[in-house]
């Protein structure tokens, strides 16, 4: 038996999860849950239709992207989260998905304007997009130099990646994290509900202003503030 059962499900699930919410596109997608004690994590494999994915089929791979335990290859995309696990020493899951108004917004090379309140909820910072990868860092190790375009995103932009859980890579698409991979999956839910409102927001008003800072902060700050009193206790 693996030791890794329990981390194998929890990715499982993950990945069950972001296809049950219509996230990804056949096979497009993916979801990482790590374990920080021994340094690896899993991951959905490359290219298995959801329907056929169990449990044991999640990749075990360490931080340096060498195969732990498994016996198919992981998802092409291993090494953004495996540079995102080294480098963001507090996440727990990464997500990854083609969702179309997040992927939309990131064809657009914007970032996500805070419109509302319901962006407010989850953070107060306008959705990052990344710039599109430069030639170089293309002809060079393509997925692993995706985690340093996040990373020199958010140092760029000025931004916590505990605060903002997620980023859109420009003419690619998202990029979730969280404390879990369950909560991954939440973000990019919330990223594209986010980016569909914001879509139909610029549809209606071109010329939309963003959420005024008092809302911003009432919002973001009854969910997650000191005095916080939203939900039960």
């Amino acid at each position: 038996m693996s030791k890794y059962n329990s981390l194998k499900q929890e990715c499982y699930e993950a990945n069950m999860q972001l296809n049950a919410l219509g996230l990804v596109v056949y096979t497009f997608g993916n979801v990482s849950a790590v374990h920080r004690e021994d340094g690896v994590f899993a991951i959905k494999p490359s290219g298995v239709a959801y329907e056929d994915l169990k449990p044991e089929d999640m990749v075990i791979v360490d931080f340096d992207n060498n195969i732990i335990e498994g016996s198919m290859r992981p998802s092409s995309d291993t090494k953004t989260h495996a540079y995102l696990y080294k480098n963001w020493k507090e996440i727990g899951g990464i997500a990854h998905t083609h969702a179309m108004y997040s992927v939309s917004w990131a064809q657009s090379q914007l970032d996500i304007p805070i419109f509302g309140t319901t962006h407010a909820d989850h953070l107060t910072a306008d959705i990052p997009c990344a710039p599109p990868m430069s030639d170089e860092l293309i002809r060079g190790n393509y997925e692993h130099n995706t985690g340093i375009q996040i990373l020199d995103c958010f140092k760029d932009k000025n931004l916590s990646h505990e605060e903002v859980e997620m980023v859109l890579i420009g003419n690619h698409g998202p990029f979730t994290w969280g404390k879990t991979a369950a909560k991954a999956v939440y973000n990019s839910k919330v990223l594209e509900t986010i980016a569909q409102m914001a879509f139909i927001t610029r549809q209606i008003n071109p010329t939309a202003p963003r959420l005024k800072d008092s809302l911003i902060k009432k919002h973001y700050e009854r969910k997650h503030g000191v005095d916080s009193y939203y939900g039960q206790k």
